[in-house]
């Protein structure tokens, strides 16, 4: 039936201007649509009356089942199927919102001339008198409130008593009832504030979702005054039950006292994660992700909350450290090696930033920088263009018009100190000797790109940041080179549907990258010892700058991560010469230190698989001329058939082994007491640092209050700019365990 034509029925004995008597004019509308029901109870059959439900909500939890969101097909609108109706949640909601349901047809006569009554001659709220099956129809059709709505909602009632009969309309009243937050239905609210399904809710937990639907918004569980109304009305519910024989009295005394401190283990919203929530939103929408079960829709996620917010910390407090420089924003992916699960999701630094804040930077495509030349490497590599012990030339010559991003040239280098050293020049001639197209394509197959212009357009620059891309496709590609070749999806939930895994590369050709990577010798000198390239256990990273400071990139992977960092702003403006190692590597190097766990002045024992088939060889990079003796040697895997074209005999420096080396502080002495002269110029105020190595080594690795300060020779003396307050000071070997007695001492 119509709206319009119930207004009709209604319209003799109930149609007129208001009344300023609101309860009178309450009264006569009750009774008149006590009297209208009763005269539509003919045409019941005519009335629609199917019980409808709306598509499951998935829950999304992380990996230790915490709650993250929900996603539901309209706005702040959660619910679940429910199979069978719990006999005591049933018992409990029958208590307080229709004592008499199994009683009357759908609508109670005896309710509608209470109300009357009350509204006549009561003073306070007016009282209504919607019954469980009113409340249904309500909720099906969603129409607004009226005296019309109300009607047909009656009418409706009636039908769906006569053709599903109380028990099925009951079941779907706690399909559908609200639940406050957006929940819907017992079994979604019983999922959604305590994390457990409807059938294990105790009886304090029933009682207490039980008081919410009358008033879902006054009666807020995460409200401390909502959650006090919701207790009070709870235990009425208990009350009615004891008093009525309807659960055992010791049963309602435990559930009464449980009550008193009864509160919800979820939580309504994580604005700290809205980046998180609405990747996962896209996910579920995209169907990339779906249920196991309609019956039980959660999601569990790969994430790891708590460290989530560990991650978004770090990365406030490290973009803070860069915004005098013109940095706005970071983001920053880090995912499981071995599994591609993503273990945290930063977009931004807030989202509600008014700096761009909003735009989720893991998803954006900015200029790469130099972080693709891994790729343009490995592609050279399996082509057969490359060879680990040839020569490059980072020369002006022949570069295209391409300089270095220092603006040097450091002449003839391997392949592992050009890529290590990043040098632009080597890289744009690989790829314009293996090829453009072909480039282009591999970086297509390894998901960097999609892009449907020619190759041709990008040029050699393609190595060089020219092609752009997005940090979580960059973070997929290179796990890659660390997962020995093979590409997969990032996993974000244990539901998603995942495309195969593809291999890319030879694993001969990803461990070789893997190891120039990770090579810090090889960095040298573009990038010094012991910065924020290095880590107490082994890591492969690659930094990029893009064109004018834009973009400031870090990848890094151990054995248990891979860790990925964007730096810039949101408009694409230029920073003040913020480049990926300044900047995103010290990001990423706190980030994938946390999740190792590591502490400083830790030092492991870590190393990447080498390559299958090959064998360690020193290369000689400099001296060695006429049979001389080599002033500096890098290590390099090379395959048993292949001639460096410029190496030692001896092994590599890593597999010569060389007994224990005992080290010894002998300036400054233990506990010694140092007073600083304030009329001398700050340079002066230097301690002089020696010890001694039996037998000899090489060089000694100095460390102040936990952190690197220097890398001399064994005998050279090192100065240490005083600072006051107690210091400890020691010496180490490089990347060994040896180390010297700490020293203590204190500077005034």
């Amino acid at each position: 039936m119509s709206t319009n034509a119930a207004w009709a029925l209604i319209r003799p004995g109930c149609a007129g201007p208001p009344s300023p008597a609101s309860g009178r004019r309450t009264a006569r509308r009750l009774f008149c649509f006590f009297f209208v029901v009763l005269g539509l109870g003919v045409s019941i059959r005519c009335i629609p009356a199917a019980l409808v439900a709306p598509e499951p909500t998935p829950i999304v939890y992380d990996r230790n089942g915490a709650f993250v969101t929900q996603i539901g097909a309209h706005a702040d609108y959660g619910y679940w199927p429910l199979r069978a109706v719990p006999e005591r949640v049933a018992l409990a909601t029958l208590a307080l919102e229709d004592r008499r349901f199994f009683s009357h047809p759908g609508v109670d006569p005896r309710a509608v001339l209470r109300a009357a009554w009350r509204n006549l001659f009561g003073r306070g709220r007016r009282e209504g008198a919607s019954t469980i099956a009113m409340q249904v129809a309500h909720m099906q059709t969603r129409a607004p409130r009226s005296f019309a709505a109300k009607i047909l909602e009656a009418a409706t009632a009636l039908a769906l008593i006569a053709r599903h009969g109380h028990e099925a309309v009951l079941a779907h009243y706690l399909r559908l009832a609200p639940y406050g937050n957006g929940s819907h239905g017992v079994a979604h609210a019983a999922r959604f504030y305590f994390d457990k399904p409807a059938e294990d809710l105790s009886l304090a937990e029933i009682a207490l979702l039980a008081a919410v639907p009358q008033a879902p918004g006054r009666m807020n569980l995460f409200r401390e005054r909502g959650l006090a109304s919701a207790r009070t009305r709870a235990k009425q519910a208990l009350a009615y039950l004891r008093e009525h024989g309807l659960v055992d009295t010791t049963q309602v005394a435990l559930a009464e006292r449980q009550l008193a401190t009864l509160r919800p283990v979820g939580a309504a919203r994580r604005l700290d994660a809205l980046h998180l929530a609405l990747r996962y939103d896209a996910l579920i929408r995209e169907g990339a992700i779906a249920p196991a079960s309609p019956q039980d829709p959660r999601i569990h996620a790969s994430v790891d909350l708590a460290l989530q917010e560990q991650v978004a910390s770090l990365t406030r407090r490290y973009l803070s450290l860069w915004r005098g420089a013109g940095a706005r924003q970071a983001a920053v992916l880090a995912v499981e090696r071995g599994t591609g699960a993503v273990l945290a999701d930063v977009g931004s630094s807030d989202y509600r930033d008014s700096r761009d804040g909003a735009f989720d930077f893991t998803r954006v495509q900015r200029s790469p920088g130099s972080t693709l030349k891994p790729f343009v490497y490995a592609l050279a590599f399996e082509r057969g263009a490359l060879r680990a012990t040839d020569i490059l030339s980072d020369i002006p010559e022949g570069a295209s018009g391409v300089d270095n991003a220092d603006g040097l040239f450091l002449g003839p280098m391997p392949p592992r100190q050009a890529l290590a050293n990043s040098r632009n020049v080597p890289a744009t001639n690989l790829l314009r000797r293996v090829g453009l197209e072909a480039n282009f394509r591999f970086l297509h197959d390894l998901r960097l790109h999609d892009v449907e212009a020619p190759a041709e357009s990008f040029g050699v620059a393609m190595a060089i940041g020219a092609l752009p891309t997005r940090l979580e496709r960059l973070v997929a590609a290179y796990g890659a080179l660390a997962e020995d070749g093979v590409l997969s999806d990032l996993v974000f939930a244990r539901e998603q549907r995942r495309r195969r895994s593809i291999r890319v590369m030879s694993s001969d050709t990803a461990r070789l990258v893997t190891s120039m990577l990770a090579d810090p010798l090889a960095r040298l000198p573009s990038f010094p010892r012991y910065g924020p390239l290095e880590y107490p256990f082994a890591v492969a990273v690659k930094t990029g700058t893009s064109q004018g400071y834009r973009d400031a990139w870090t990848i890094a992977f151990s054995r248990k991560a891979i860790v990925g960092v964007w730096l810039g702003r949101g408009d694409a403006g230029a920073m003040n010469r913020l480049s990926g190692a300044a900047s995103a590597a010290r990001l990423a190097h706190a980030v994938l230190a946390h999740v190792h766990g590591a502490k400083p002045g830790d030092l492991a024992e870590d190393s990447f698989p080498a390559p299958d088939g090959r064998v360690p060889v020193e290369m000689c990079l400099s001296g060695g001329a006429n049979g001389g003796a080599c002033s500096e040697t890098l290590m390099e895997w090379v395959k048993p058939n292949e001639r460096p074209a410029a190496a030692l005999a001896a092994p590599a420096p890593f597999a010569a082994a060389v007994g224990p080396v005992a080290l010894a502080i002998t300036t400054p002495e233990h506990r010694t007491h140092i007073w600083r002269n304030p009329e001398q110029p700050e340079t002066l105020n230097r301690l002089a640092l020696k010890a001694t190595a039996t037998p000899s080594a090489q060089q000694i690795l100095w460390y102040v209050d936990g952190e690197p300060f220097a890398l001399a020779e064994a005998d050279a003396t090192v100065y240490w700019p005083m600072r006051p307050g107690t210091h400890r000071i020691q010496a180490r070997l490089p990347m060994r365990q040896e180390g010297s007695r700490v020293v203590e001492i204190t500077v005034e």
